[in-house]
């Protein structure tokens, strides 16, 4: 829904369904843990400063002096509140009447984020891109630690079947008209899994018009050979961001041996039914894997497809490429 102004700051509202496991606090940050839990819903309220940057995360910094947080200044998990499951979906589909596509943006956080950091960014991108439906968080239990890739890797396989019943039953208890769905690292292997395991889009039960798969850690070939081809069934735009200056996924690819599918250069996937955008030259952090919500081109350009479903030509910050009969694109140095 679009924000609501409140002076020196806006209010957006995001939508989450969750299987992290609640601890009992009424601290907004802290209701849930990183633990496995039962499904559970809610929305929250985030404040996005009046002073933001596009593709900013402004947070307090002790080099700042900054000891607290003010809206004013900072990205702020303001409220949580639980709610009943039908009252969930009555609340979401009220949003998506909104806007209008009746739309709805699904983000799947990856490794290393909990709860309220996976809220600022959904508000975040929801703000930065101006969407106009209903932000939509799925946060599944991830350790919210760089220690803790092992766990996020088994607790990313378990959350699988939950994320497939929330998309169904997001299509089939709303009136929502149009899904799109961004995930990013490891949370790109429950997305692509769960919308590729039914044969049919009428067998899933849900309809996504566009799937943005941000530096995504799935096995390349694995990708390819057992996932893609059930993606295609969906009948979604699919769009990847990779990059060869992904410090995450060299680790990942160190640590299990083989290419990841957000990696670019000699890896570069590029296939039928895939647009592959290779973000290697925009500015990124210093581990320059949240480039897909950070940078100004990538920002933009996911903006493009949500709003005007243009083709990768008619984007204006692309260039096209060849790779023997295949085309891909790329942000230019």
């Amino acid at each position: 829904m679009p924000p609501l102004e409140r002076g020196a700051y806006s209010v957006v509202r995001v939508f989450y369904a969750t299987d992290r496991a609640a601890t009992g606090s009424a601290v907004p940050t802290e209701m849930y843990g990183s633990g496995r839990g039962s499904m559970d819903y809610g929305s929250s309220e985030v404040t996005i400063p009046a002073v933001h940057e596009l593709g900013e995360m402004e947070r307090p910094s002790v080099w700042r002096f900054e000891f607290r947080e003010d809206p004013s200044e900072h990205i702020i998990v303001a409220r949580v509140r639980r709610l009943p499951k039908d009252q969930f979906f009555g609340e979401v589909d009220a949003a998506a009447r909104r806007a209008p596509d009746r739309g709805a943006l699904v983000f799947v956080h990856g490794y290393n984020v909990d709860f309220a950091e996976a809220l600022r960014r959904t508000a975040q991108i929801a703000f930065d891109i101006g969407f106009e439906g209903a932000p939509v968080l799925f946060s599944w239990p991830s350790q919210g630690s760089l220690a803790g890739y092992t766990r996020d890797e088994a607790n990313i396989e378990w959350t699988e079947p939950h994320l497939r019943d929330f998309l169904r039953d997001l299509a089939g208890q709303t009136s929502v008209g149009t899904v799109h769905v961004i995930a990013h690292s490891l949370g790109s292997r429950a997305l692509t899994r769960a919308l590729a395991a039914a044969p049919e889009p009428a067998a899933r039960g849900v309809a996504v018009k566009n799937v943005i798969l941000a530096a995504p850690d799935i096995d390349a070939e694995v990708f390819k050979r057992d996932i893609l081809p059930g993606l295609r069934r969906a009948g979604a735009r699919i769009t990847l961001y990779a990059s060869s200056e992904d410090a995450a996924l060299k680790g990942s690819k160190t640590i299990h041996g083989y290419p990841r599918l957000g990696e670019s250069g000699a890896n570069l996937v590029i296939d039928q039914g895939l647009d592959t955008i290779d973000a290697t030259h925009v500015d990124t952090s210093f581990l320059g894997h949240s480039y897909f919500s950070e940078t100004r081109g990538v920002i933009t350009d996911i903006r493009e497809i949500l709003k005007s479903g243009l083709e990768p030509d008619r984007r204006g910050g692309l260039r096209r490429r060849m790779s023997g009969a295949m085309a891909y694109w790329l942000f230019p140095e």
